[in-house]
């Protein structure tokens, strides 16, 4: 099974009336995911360009639909606000596609999430999260899919479900790059390894799920053979997660870092990556997960051959038997 959503997940969008935020809507319900609703606060009782009901308040929108996740499209001055809003309102998976939300802000944000056990945050600053569905026509961009769930901004048709995979395997992939993320799902693809959950953490210095903890979720999951874990750098969490790994998982993890080139004390793309001493640069963090027996590539380009390797599937499978 799956971790964090499935087909059966009840998704509302906080933010929906936006331009950004009624684009993804639509996204996620052309792949098939059980959008069923919307928050704008002032606009509630009116329909959506998708023609979902908006309703004030994410209380009100969980009483009316029963929805168990949230994708948030709220400005960063508020998107603090909208996260406590669904914590608060019982929603289970909290998903936060806002960039640029202030440090202080999530500071005082993720201590609060203490006070809510039973709601998990992914992000802010991220792709979101997606458990593949079965292709059940067309292909490419124009395909559909059954069974599934797609939570964000993360382009669907590039992800291949176990049961569409020629290798019949399925990985996990976590990551706190957005694009690496897509580029580890297309290889992985086009090798014949589907995908069991795909989760994009973010890069921003504070946030909710970390690598651990996805880490133990794929680590439980009978139907994920292996997971991809792509780090960045700045912080700890990758020799953190290095050190969890040679202790408890159970699973082959191929890894790759960002950042090899990034010079000291410079701000390289996410607010998270940005090398504060000798731990947090990108050869520390290769060090430390080579030396707890994980495959790191050395090239974005080389993800799924690292994949492929880990599952002992070389040669792998011709691209042709992959995503069409």
């Amino acid at each position: 099974m799956p971790i964090l959503v499935d087909g059966s997940t009840k998704v509302i969008c906080q933010g929906i009336t936006g331009a950004t935020g009624a684009f993804h809507t639509a996204g996620c319900l052309a792949y098939g995911t059980n959008v069923v609703g919307g928050v704008t606060p002032g606009k509630g009782g009116l329909k959506d360009v998708n023609d979902l009901p908006i309703f004030d308040t994410v209380s009100a929108a969980r009483s009316a639909t029963g929805a168990d996740a949230t994708m948030i499209f709220v400005p960063p001055p508020l998107a603090a606000d909208a996260i406590l809003e669904a914590a608060d309102a019982g929603v289970a998976v909290i998903c936060c596609i806002t960039e640029g939300i202030p440090v202080q802000d999530m500071i005082r944000t993720r201590a609060a999430l203490d006070a809510y056990p039973d709601s998990v945050l992914i992000g802010p600053n991220c792709p979101g999260v997606i458990t593949p569905g079965r292709r059940i026509s067309g292909e490419g961009p124009s395909a559909r899919y059954s069974g599934g769930c797609k939570i964000g901004i993360m382009p669907g048709y590039i992800h291949l479900h176990r049961d569409d995979a020629a290798t019949g395997k399925a990985v996990g992939i976590v990551s706190r790059s957005g694009t690496l993320t897509y580029e580890a799902v297309w290889q992985c693809s086009q090798r014949g390894i589907g995908q069991s959950t795909c989760v994009g953490i973010g890069g921003d210095p504070v946030k909710g799920l970390n690598f651990i903890e996805v880490l133990a979720r794929f680590n439980d999951d009978p139907e994920t053979d292996g997971v991809v874990m792509i780090g960045e750098i700045g912080g700890s969490d990758e020799t953190d997660a290095a050190r969890w790994i040679k202790s408890h998982m159970r699973k082959p993890v191929a890894a790759f870092i960002a950042g090899r080139t990034a010079p000291p004390g410079r701000r390289m793309g996410h607010a998270g990556a940005i090398i504060g001493g000798a731990d947090d640069t990108a050869e520390s963090k290769i060090a430390a997960l080579r030396s707890c027996g994980i495959a790191v590539a050395d090239s974005p380009a080389d993800l799924g051959a690292a994949m492929a390797a880990a599952l002992d599937l070389t040669p792998s499978p011709s691209p042709a038997s992959a995503v069409r």
